[in-house]
């Protein structure tokens, strides 16, 4: 990963000089002898190789070279950027820790007395589901545009870090809310509890002895979460204008000011990976002996409860908005009705453009959920492909699963350019992981089946039982699993295209819509939020729709196979 960041001039594909002759002077004419001149005193005649050796050698003394663009040091800016984002990280992960004990409260009330019937998530899995970048355009609109009550932008002080931190904090403290709401009730159900409950031991002390049960077998989800910290920060400093290192980072992708862009995101690959270290190594602390033996393991958690009507209410109501907005042209452009209010012929106004809200909202989901699609095709088939060789991708999936969606987004823009194709790369090459995993598992119990060695005994060939037997038991709960995931993808796609690193305009993709409409939310509110409910309808929908569980007829000779269920 190391040498693909020191690589990214000659991987972006375009001449490294004239982005630093442009840089430089705007006026001067790229001429062959001007952009020779940038080659040699940047040392890139002396090739990739030789250039990521001097990279390398000088991130060993600390030196991580000159900006392109403004010609100064790159490591004065990586600290000064990683230092804000620490303290936004830091006042985030106390804003989680709040909201999850918020969440967590009734579960352990109701578990202390033994009264607890089932997981109690869902209010933290809806707060999970909200994409950063939505919630701090809402908070901002709300507490900064329309109340007034905190400062909407800059690094000035503590007011200043108040919004950007609920922003970030929230969704991951739905996150792991529902971490420890799925996994107490599990907890609960175990002997020893009704042992110290009929013996007279405290409810406080049954609680937390609970949570001691509980949490270290979700230190390493945890990790995650708080991994998943410095991806939110990339779009939450963008809308608060905070000068942190993913803001930093967003703008030297944009600008292919790669020496800056190198320095940013081994910053925050160190810092990621110095996360999940520390994870580890409070995991293996609280294991202790019992993490090589297993015999502390968690029990499965117990599946949650969401009624079968409200995914239907949510896919209808946005099934109904993407399909009136179908039916209008979304770039014709009317100068007379910029921002227009609501009417009968603008149901939701118009954009500064004066281009009708509602059909560029419907085209929008088109692509949207069109380039989702796609995504989610090819995931499928390198899932279905590493679910049979699990050992060609044990490694591959390491390394994705530990890699934020917009880091990886800033990496490929940095090679592609922003482009819709970059930003579903981007989401293709971290979103199979799971999906193998769920191959791979499935994978493994089929070929441990009994019927599999009658065929290889009756002389079955290895192509027949695979197309025959294998293929068709994996590829169904794959595709189900894939299907869950589509909206998720969209949502992903989405904060790209907010981040300007996916679609470009006129295009009406949702996320560049939300980002658009920002400019003019005091003016043509309804017009501004518009994006915005939509993208909260899909997010709604995306948790309701996993948090289903399929209807098993339990027997007494038959149970349900648990791996063809989508891993929660």
């Amino acid at each position: 990963m190391v040498t693909v960041v020191g690589l990214l001039p000659w991987l972006s594909g375009r001449d490294p000089a004239l982005t630093v002759l442009r840089a430089r002077s705007a006026e001067q004419e790229p001429t062959a002898e001007a952009l020779a001149a940038v080659r040699r005193d940047l040392g890139l005649d002396a090739g990739p190789l030789a250039l990521l050796t001097d990279w390398a050698s000088g991130l060993a003394h600390g030196d991580l070279g000159l900006s392109w663009v403004s010609g100064t040091a790159v490591l004065p800016s990586v600290l000064s950027g990683l230092g804000v984002s620490l303290t936004l990280m830091a006042a985030s992960l106390a804003v989680a820790l709040l909201v999850a004990a918020a969440l967590c409260a009734p579960t352990l009330v109701r578990g202390a007395r033994g009264t607890l019937r089932g997981s109690g998530g869902g209010a933290g899995a809806m707060l999970a589901a909200l994409p950063e970048f939505l919630l701090a355009t809402v908070l901002l609109i709300v507490f900064g545009v329309g109340w007034g009550l905190l400062p909407v932008s800059g690094w000035q002080g503590p007011p200043h870090l108040v919004l950007p931190a609920l922003a970030m904090g929230i969704p991951a403290g739905g996150l792991l809310g529902r971490l420890v709401c799925d996994a107490l009730p599990a907890v609960f159900r175990e002997r020893w509890t009704d042992v110290w409950r009929a013996a007279g031991v405290g409810r406080t002390r049954v609680v937390a002895a609970a949570l001691r049960r509980a949490l270290p077998a979700l230190v390493p989800q945890i990790g995650q979460v708080v991994v998943g910290l410095t991806a939110g920060a990339v779009a939450v400093e963008t809308v608060f204008a905070v000068p942190g290192l993913g803001r930093t980072a967003l703008g030297a992708a944009k600008s292919q000011d790669l020496p800056l862009l190198q320095g940013c995101v081994l910053a925050l690959l160190l810092l990621a990976l110095a996360v999940g270290g520390c994870a580890s190594l409070v995991r293996s602390a609280l294991f202790g002996t019992a993490l090589r033996s297993r015999a502390l393991a968690l029990p499965a958690p117990l599946p949650g409860r969401v009624r079968g009507w409200v995914p239907v209410v949510l896919g209808s109501a946005l099934a109904l908005l993407i399909g009136a907005g179908l039916l209008r042209d979304p770039y014709t452009v009317t100068s007379a009705l910029r921002l227009a209010a609501p009417s009968a012929a603008h149901p939701l106004g118009t954009d500064a453009l004066g281009r009708d809200v509602l059909a560029r909202l419907g085209h929008g989901a088109a692509s949207t959920v069109g380039v989702a699609l796609a995504v989610c095709a090819v995931s499928l088939v390198l899932a279905l492909a590493l679910g049979f060789l699990p050992r060609v991708g044990a490694g591959l999936a390491d390394v994705a699963n530990a890699l934020p969606p917009v880091v990886v987004g800033v990496l490929v823009a940095a090679v592609t350019g922003p482009s819709v194709f970059g930003a579903s790369l981007a989401i293709a090459l971290i979103s199979w992981p799971p999906l193998a995993a769920h191959a791979a598992a499935l994978v493994e119990e089929a070929r441990a089946g009994g019927h599999l060695a009658a065929q290889r005994a009756i002389g079955a060939s290895p192509w027949w039982i695979l197309t025959r037997h294998l293929l068709p038991t994996v590829a169904g709960p794959v595709a189900r699993h894939t299907a869950l995931r589509l909206p998720g993808v969209a949502l992903a796609l989405a904060a790209l295209g907010f981040l300007g690193l996916g679609a470009q305009p006129p295009s009406p993709e949702w996320g560049l819509l939300l980002d658009e409409s920002r400019l003019y939310v005091e003016r043509a509110p309804v017009a501004a939020l518009a994006p915005a409910v939509a993208l909260a309808l899909l997010a709604g929908l995306a948790v309701t729709v996993a948090a289903l569980r399929p209807r098993t007829r339990r027997t007494r000779t038959s149970q349900p196979n648990p791996l063809a269920e989508v891993p929660s």
